[in-house]
């Protein structure tokens, strides 16, 4: 397929380079034919963003600080200038304090606490709001979680806190903006070799006991998650919405690790 997205314009937030799941996200939805925008935050970001988003013909970047009013307004109103209207919007943005992403989750400082929660769920919010005032004839909004948010994963500390609350978030979306035409999904791969996931404590142990354990043996690829938003944002997932989609080989089904691995 070529053309599952044709036609379509989307923001994609959160590419912080190629290894990026917002990146593997918008390399699909590129080759199938949207028109995409990518937001960054500051000069750094944005140099290494702009080559890969000259790559997917894309020349509209925004750098934006999702903890900045000013800025996301600027953001969107150039959105509505240059487009008129979004098709989808992709959020991939999640951030806390390296430092207390090791030890016991029971340290997590207030500061940190408060920090974690609004860059990685409030800031989903705050966009879906935005993007579903330029989605007149409805769309599809995306966000990326981690089963770390049920289920406790070592050194995942306040992140799963966050994440629940973000996947809370997407069905509370799900029903306001329903009406509307525009579903709210999430997806959750399992550990990913990410900038991300490099911040976590243990995070080789993690994605090498994932691959070990899950159903596939095998962790998720990029084009991999990036083709699950592409169905997601497509005509083809006009009637899913509410949904943490899981992209990670099965793992999230065990209750416990292989025979062979105990």
């Amino acid at each position: 397929m070529a053309d599952l997205m044709r036609g379509k314009r989307g923001l994609v937030m959160g590419v912080a380079n190629e290894r990026s799941i917002a990146w593997g996200i918008a390399q699909v939805l590129a080759a199938e034919g949207a028109e995409l925008a990518f937001t960054h935050q500051g000069a750094a970001f944005g140099k290494r963003l702009a080559p890969l988003a000259e790559s997917v013909g894309s020349d509209l970047l925004l750098d934006v600080d999702v903890s900045d009013d000013t800025a996301m307004d600027a953001a969107f109103a150039t959105l509505a200038e240059r487009w008129g209207k979004l098709d989808f919007l992709v959020h991939a943005i999640a951030f806390s304090d390296k430092s207390e992403l090791t030890g016991r989750f029971i340290h997590t400082s207030r500061a940190n606490f408060a920090n974690s929660l609004e860059i990685s769920c409030y800031s989903f919010i705050d966009a879906a709001r935005r993007a579903s005032e330029l989605m007149p004839d409805g769309g599809a909004l995306l966000t990326v979680t981690f089963q770390g948010s049920n289920k406790v994963t070592p050194f995942y500390n306040v992140m799963g806190v966050a994440k629940a609350a973000l996947e809370s978030a997407v069905r509370y979306l799900a029903n306001d903006l329903g009406p509307q035409g525009i579903r709210v999904n999430a997806l959750s791969p399992g550990p990913m070799k990410t900038l991300a996931g490099a911040a976590i404590g243990g995070a080789r142990k993690t994605y090498r006991h994932a691959e070990e354990n899950a159903p596939l043996r095998t962790n998720a690829a990029l084009d991999a998650i990036g083709g699950t938003a592409a169905w997601l944002a497509s005509d083809y997932g006009r009637h899913t919405t509410g949904e943490i989609v899981h992209v990670d080989g099965g793992y999230h089904v065990m209750g416990m690790p292989q025979v062979g691995n105990i």
